[in-house]
């Protein structure tokens, strides 16, 4: 019997288990943020006929919470540096579940800015969350299958964005409606968002309990901004992570009002909450279909498709009404689905030493996700709901534009 080549097998062997348990531990972090960040395209139209809010001033839920990614990215890329991944994700999603925490005062003051204080806490937990995990996902593996297997972690991300709206639809949307009008509804954010920190901490124990790879950061002088300054794709990639972020938030943000108007569904808030589940669960099923995709067909060229595909949906939607406008919209979810995931991958592709910079650049960029809904509820407000989706349709069309050429 060959002893070392035992040993060497049961070390393969070990080392398979560890990375399989590390996958899958990442992965409920994929999917509670997931759920986290779809839960605010319930809380805006809650808040904003709670509060009598227009659409601009509705929109700063989502401005609020994108912002402390761009605020926070790069401190928490130099805290990651500094403490690792896995501290960095612990840290992540303490300060996460803090934010959640501070909802139960913020409902019971009925203060619109201490919900927007709340929401920025909790994001702050979140952007941490993310430059710790994502490139800890994409590096932990072969580089050849980083971005199937981002995706595959994407996949159930988007499962927590299908599942969370339903049941906020049911317990804030519809308890809201039980409980009364105006701010008589608020209390009804508060037992979801404490289930939500009570969660939040026993999985920050789990991932405190386990043995998560050994993978050191980027050294301090990896981190230098000069050393990423003149990657095309990492730079042209921010901007395609900024716009796509913001074209999926704007559609997000304001599907549950899209859907309430006579000339589209005529639903009531309750039951048009319940059908983001439909666009969220689209961009799930994408993503688990994309996982395997992309092992086979160029990643650049199926994300131009994708973005294509999501303009022309939107266009659709733009064009008609009725059910035509309103299953067009629902079914870009389908296609967003492998654009975060790939885009990221292609950004920090080849950066070595830079990766966790790079992510932190890429991870700023997500403050799309406040612009873009602002300038689409700023739009509404002045030429109509309806009209206002040209601003994710002109979004997806830079994504074609980086699936092309950007990311070569």
């Amino acid at each position: 019997m060959n002893t070392d080549a035992s040993i060497a097998g049961a070390a393969a062997a070990g080392d398979r288990r560890q990375y399989l348990i590390s996958l899958t531990v990442l992965t409920t972090l994929f999917f509670m943020w997931g759920a986290i960040t779809s839960l605010n395209d319930i809380l805006l139209p809650h808040l904003k006929t709670a509060f009598d809010l227009d659409y601009t001033q509705a929109t700063l839920i989502q401005f609020t919470f994108f912002t402390a990614y761009f605020l926070v990215s790069l401190p928490a890329g130099w805290i990651v540096q500094r403490i690792g991944y896995k501290r960095g994700i612990i840290a992540g999603l303490t300060a996460a579940a803090v934010g959640c925490l501070l909802f139960l005062p913020a409902a019971s003051l009925r203060v619109y800015g201490v919900f927007l204080g709340a929401l920025f806490v909790l994001a702050s937990g979140i952007t941490l969350l993310q430059v710790s995990a994502n490139p800890y996902v994409a590096i932990i593996g072969p580089p050849a299958t980083a971005p199937a297997r981002l995706n595959q972690t994407q996949a159930f991300n988007s499962l927590g964005t299908t599942v969370a709206p339903y049941i906020g639809a049911t317990l804030i949307l519809g308890a809201a409606t039980a409980g009364g009008s105006g701010l008589a509804g608020v209390a009804a954010v508060k037992m979801p968002y404490l289930g939500l920190a009570v969660t939040l901490v026993l999985i920050a124990g789990l991932v405190a309990a386990i043995r998560l790879p050994a993978v050191a950061p980027a050294t301090a002088a990896g981190q230098a901004i000069g050393g990423i300054g003149g990657r095309r794709p990492l730079l042209l990639g921010a901007v395609a992570i900024f716009l796509y972020v913001g074209g999926e938030v704007s559609i997000g943000s304001f599907l549950v009002s899209y859907l309430s108007e006579p000339e589209i569904g005529g639903l009531a808030a309750a039951a048009a909450g319940k059908y983001l589940s439909y666009y969220w669960g689209g961009a799930m099923v994408g993503r688990f279909i994309g996982a395997a995709v992309l092992t086979r067909l160029d990643a650049g060229r199926v994300l131009a498709f994708h973005a294509l595909v999501a303009m022309a949906l939107v266009t659709v939607s733009l064009l008609s009404a009725g059910p035509t406008a309103m299953w067009s919209m629902l079914a870009v979810g389908l296609f967003n689905s492998i654009m975060f995931p790939t885009i990221f991958t292609l950004g920090i592709k080849g950066l070595g030493e830079y990766t966790a910079r790079g992510s932190g650049l890429l991870c700023m960029a997500i403050v799309g996700g406040a612009l873009v809904p602002l300038a689409q509820g700023h739009l509404a407000d002045r030429i109509g709901l309806h009209a206002s989706f040209i601003v994710p349709a002109l979004c997806y069309l830079y994504i074609v534009y980086y699936g092309v050429k950007g990311s070569a």
